[in-house]
């Protein structure tokens, strides 16, 4: 059988391939044509597969966090639950941060999104969380870990030490900040989580006895 003149392309392949060029160049160096051209064919073969770039970006989201675990629902406690799939969320995340802005903009109608959402709000409210307590709950976590995946605050300054040394005396030890920026950015997720939980942990009887 003689082999096809354009390559046969699959919905996961197109994907995959999206997802190389936007963890390379960010979303504004993902288009229609590029792709096509990075996987050897024309633009309108992609329209066999996707609606347009929101369509391939919505499946980009999804591909990124299909691997996020969400099974811990099932086999742990609410808080324990919680800080595994925080953990696995933002890791997953850090991996290709420049899908996260378009991703902050909530799940939409991607599966695995939806997915993610319905497996915490549903963990929660299980648990005795009111349901309006539970999408706060739900949307503080999501605000953490996205958050924390966006971009780097210690790499945010700059190692010249001479630009804080005069008019900024508090930040006299910024410029090593983006030599510790795992120990600092990590950190930093760490602690808002232990606080968060710590929190909810302490306000869950109360909300168990009251019901709000």
């Amino acid at each position: 059988m003689a082999r096809p003149r354009t390559p046969i392309l699959s919905r996961a392949g197109v994907t995959r391939a999206a997802l190389a060029i936007i963890d390379a160049d960010g979303i504004d160096g993902l288009s229609t044509r590029r792709l096509a051209e990075e996987l050897g064919v024309r633009a309108p073969s992609l329209y066999n597969h996707f609606t347009g770039k929101d369509d391939i970006l919505d499946a980009v989201a999804d591909l990124v966090i299909e691997d996020v675990d969400i099974a811990v629902f099932a086999a742990r406690p609410w808080d324990e639950a919680l800080r595994v799939w925080a953990r696995s969320y933002r890791a997953a995340l850090v991996a290709h941060p420049n899908i996260v802005p378009f991703m902050a903009r909530g799940p939409g109608l991607r599966p695995s999104g939806l997915r993610l959402a319905d497996a915490v709000y549903g963990a929660l409210t299980e648990a005795g969380w009111p349901r309006s307590q539970a999408t706060r709950i739900g949307a503080m976590m999501r605000y953490l870990v996205t958050g924390s995946a966006l971009g780097s605050f210690a790499r945010g300054f700059t190692e010249d030490a001479a630009v804080y040394a005069r008019d900024y005396p508090h930040l006299d030890q910024a410029h090593l900040l983006a030599g510790h920026s795992s120990a600092v950015d990590d950190g930093a997720f760490e602690l808002g989580l232990e606080s968060m939980l710590d929190s909810l942990v302490r306000l869950y009887p109360r909300v168990r006895l009251t019901g709000r």
